[in-house]
């Protein structure tokens, strides 16, 4: 570490001693190696002083944590000091972050709600909406819904290397106006007007690689750590073009002649390296947020122990700080924490944010006074208008023009949101000569842009953006941040990972089954089990069939698993960590192995006990068999998991799958037997075709060799399968089996769709009567209302919260 008061990144002949300096013959050795093996090596000091070259890759636990405590230990004191060293380095070779500006030019989004009882989450009211959905895709029937207007000819104009708050009541637009600029909006809205970085519109690159968005919800996977979550998040974001700008660094550096300090350089080689690198980066990405404490601790959910709901809402911050976004739209990201720790985290955004030329829009509910203080601009929102935007410094003057005073002591934060309020502007009036009279949204809009910083802004707004001026690397154009072939293997691995912290469930499974393998094995002994008649042959198909039913319900337990995680999955696929693919393949494949165990348990405890025919050829063709069936089972359940993404809805769905699998399967309705019109129904279960490929397999053999009668040529084995009305062909083994593989290929390749493309279940939406939604749209306009008080309210809400 450099005394302050010298060049922290330069080395003076006098301090190598002549040249003769150990250290710098290092720095001679490592200049001498290529650019790209360069970057991934650096030289580090020991605690006694001692300095090595090293890969990054290599660094200990130790070593770690003996940089990060030289490094971090002045971020605690004040990251400005922190963040400056790193620009000094970039600012000594000339070298920039790539900027984006973010435009908002007229916005206007709306939506068709239900008012009044009709919007209640009721069953009446869930089978209209679903009717009346269809009706609309059919363009029979629009419904009788009423247009909410949620962000109203919004326009302004969010700048790089400055931090901005978004302020605003409840039901304001917040939340709508953050999912609008980071391009994640829901289909059901309606967008006009456009929305650019760097002139550029959302569809001309990859908004969601660009900006993410850190939502208010903190959905986490229970069984993972702290450090764990980050690091999975850190290695599928990526590092974008962190590692184009270390390149450049590095050779820059090399032609001036430029030592940087050892600390900050592997520091800042492991923020643009990918893999094991990145592990430097969430160590140092904890200690800011204070997660180093928990960093060995699960997540946790209702069921499982874990972490504080506060350190939960610090690691979705952090997820997203890990990666390469250039643009944050943070949502109520203080939510659980205390002001001392929410003022830490916003203290290292307003720095990180100027340093490296980062563009963050950050929803605050309340702030405190200080933490207010952090910021640059301000944003505040009503009833979905910006009544001002611009220089926090400015925002006082605004409402002062219009009359409004803050009162000294008071949080200009809390004043700013009451000022705009019906309730609470009347005691902010400061002009004595004038009786007080409300002013609405749409008044203070007017007023805005005759405003100094409304006009300038408007006179901004009107010249559009050199594109120029964009850096090639600011706007991402890759679907994901790293290859796809890379994001399997991270996959699989974090699967795997989640089967080994679940392995109570696995195991269960496996005692279950193996009791109930136990169980059959009494029921169906083979000194009960005769091999003379058609009647004989009867118990054995149903000793077949409960084994098969038995194996297709061990998937059930897919369900819960899969409804569990699906919140975690749509984050993940919404700020594209990975494809959908890239879960489903490796979810495929290592259910091999427990599909094999399952199966070979129950077809090794039952086989020869129950007195199947002894033929090992056939022992190994049912264990073929079941081990498709139950790969076919779990890809069923895990495709009605996905589809029905609720608990009780999937269990719905996946209750009547399994009634009509197993009723028109061919064994409690025989082929013949079953009416005409659910004759598909036959064709299409997959159990029948496994009813079918069984039974062939057991009574083709030679335990059934024998003649069914005087008056006919054939096996009892045949007569049995004639008599159930199954195919007595052998080559129908081989049928079943391949419709087994086909239609568990169909239903991963169903369950892929599904996750890509279907969102989660239900919205919230605020129950509000006609009236109030009239009154609310008049108060938007500038009209005059009477806002009357009723009794409705306190038992429904309104949309003004």
């Amino acid at each position: 570490m450099w005394n302050s008061a010298e060049n922290a990144f330069t080395r003076t002949a006098s301090f190598r001693e002549g040249g003769e300096d150990e250290e710098a013959l290092r720095w001679a050795a490592l200049e001498r190696l290529p650019t790209y093996a360069r970057v991934r090596r650096g030289i580090f000091k020991n605690v006694v002083g001692d300095h090595k070259e090293m890969d990054l890759s290599e660094l200990g636990a130790q070593e770690q944590k003996l940089v990060l405590e030289r490094l971090v230990s002045s971020v605690d004191e004040d990251p400005e000091r922190f963040f400056d060293r790193m620009r000094k380095r970039l600012d000594a070779v000339r070298l920039e972050f790539p900027k984006i500006e973010v435009r908002v030019q007229n916005v206007t989004v709306e939506s068709f709600v239900h008012v009044g009882s009709r919007a209640l989450p009721t069953i009446p009211n869930f089978v209209f909406n679903m009717t009346e959905g269809l009706l609309r895709q059919l363009r029979i029937y629009r419904g009788n819904r009423s247009k909410l207007t949620i962000l109203d000819d919004v326009s302004g104009i969010i700048r790089p290397s400055r931090l901005t708050l978004l302020l605003g009541p409840p039901s304001s637009g917040k939340t709508t106006l953050l999912l609008a600029l980071a391009g994640r909006l829901g289909n059901d809205l309606q967008m006009s007007g456009k929305i650019t970085y760097n002139g550029h519109s959302l569809n001309e690159f990859v908004a969601p690689r660009t900006s993410a968005y850190v939502s208010q919800h903190d959905w986490h996977v229970a069984e993972m750590t702290v450090k764990e979550t980050l690091e999975f998040a850190g290695c599928c974001q990526g590092v974008g073009s962190k590692y184009d700008m270390l390149l450049e660094l590095a050779r820059r550096e090399k032609f001036a002649g430029i030592k940087p300090d050892e600390d900050l350089d592997i520091f800042m080689k492991s923020l643009a390296l990918g893999g094991k690198e990145t592990i430097l980066v969430v160590e140092y990405i904890m200690k800011i947020l204070g997660l180093d404490i928990c960093a060995d601790t699960l997540v946790g959910d209702e069921m499982l122990k874990g972490i504080s709901g506060g350190q939960k809402k610090r690691l979705t911050t952090g997820e997203l700080l890990v990666g390469p976004a250039r643009v944050l739209f943070m949502d109520e990201i203080s939510n659980g924490l205390d002001s001392s720790t929410t003022y830490q985290i916003i203290k290292y955004l307003r720095h990180s944010t100027r340093a490296l030329d980062g563009t963050t829009v950050i929803s605050l509910l309340q702030p405190a006074p200080e933490t207010y203080e952090l910021f640059d601009d301000v944003m505040l929102l009503c009833e979905g208008q910006i009544v001002y935007q611009g220089p926090r410094d400015a925002a006082l003057d605004f409402f002062s023009s219009m009359g409004f005073r803050c009162p000294e002591r008071k949080n200009v934060a809390d004043f700013l949101q009451e000022v705009i309020s019906k309730k609470d502007q009347e005691q902010y009036w400061s002009v004595p000569n004038r009786p007080y009279r409300y002013i609405p949204p749409r008044k203070f809009v007017e007023a805005f842009h005759s405003f100094l910083v409304g006009r300038s802004l408007s006179e901004e707004l009107a010249v559009p953006f050199d594109k120029r001026y964009n850096h090639p690397a600011a706007l991402s154009t890759s679907q994901f941040g790293v290859k796809q072939s890379e994001l399997f293997r991270i996959c699989f691995n974090w699967q795997k990972l989640l089967m080994k912290r679940n392995s109570f469930i696995y195991v269960f499974k496996f005692i279950q089954l193996l009791l109930v393998a136990l169980i059959t094995m009494s029921v169906f002994f083979r000194t009960t089990m005769h091999h003379d008649t058609i009647y004989d042959g009867g118990l054995f198909v149903g000793a077949i069939y409960f084994s098969m039913v038995i194996i297709l319900f061990n998937g059930f337990t897919e369900v819960s698993m899969l409804v569990a995680k699906l919140p975690v999955l749509y984050k993940h696929r919404d700020l594209r960590f990975y494809p959908s693919w890239a879960y489903t393949l490796p979810s495929w494949v290592l259910s091999i192995p427990t599909s094999l165990m399952e199966s070979g348990l129950w077809v090794a405890v039952t086989y020869y006990v129950i007195g199947y025919d002894p033929n090992i050829t056939r022992f190994f063709r049912q264990f073929l068999l079941y081990f498709f069936l139950h790969q076919m089972s779990i890809a069923l359940f895990r495709v009605i998991g996905s589809l029905g993404r609720h608990m009780i809805v999937a269990n719905t769905f996946g209750s009547f799958a399994m009634l009509v699998v197993m009723a028109l399967g061919g064994y409690i309705i025989s082929r013949d037997y079953i009416p005409s019109w659910w004759i598909w129904g036959f064709w299409v279960s997959p159990l029948m075709y496994a009813q079918n490929a069984a039974s062939v397999n057991e009574f083709l053999g030679h335990s059934w060799d024998k003649r069914a009668g005087n008056d006919t040529d054939s096996s009892l084995g045949e007569a049995i399968l004639r008599a159930r009305s199954l195919f007595p062909e052998s080559y129908w083994y081989w049928i079943g089996i391949a419709a087994l593989l086909g239609y568990t290929v169909l239903f991963n390749l169903l369950f892929t769709f599904f996750l890509a493309y279907l969102n989660p279940l239900g919205k919230q939406q605020a129950v509000v009567s006609k009236e109030e939604l009239q009154e609310r749209d008049k108060r938007r306009k500038g009209e005059n209302v009477v806002i009357e008080l009723r009794e409705y309210f306190k038992h429904s809400g309104s949309l003004n919260g």
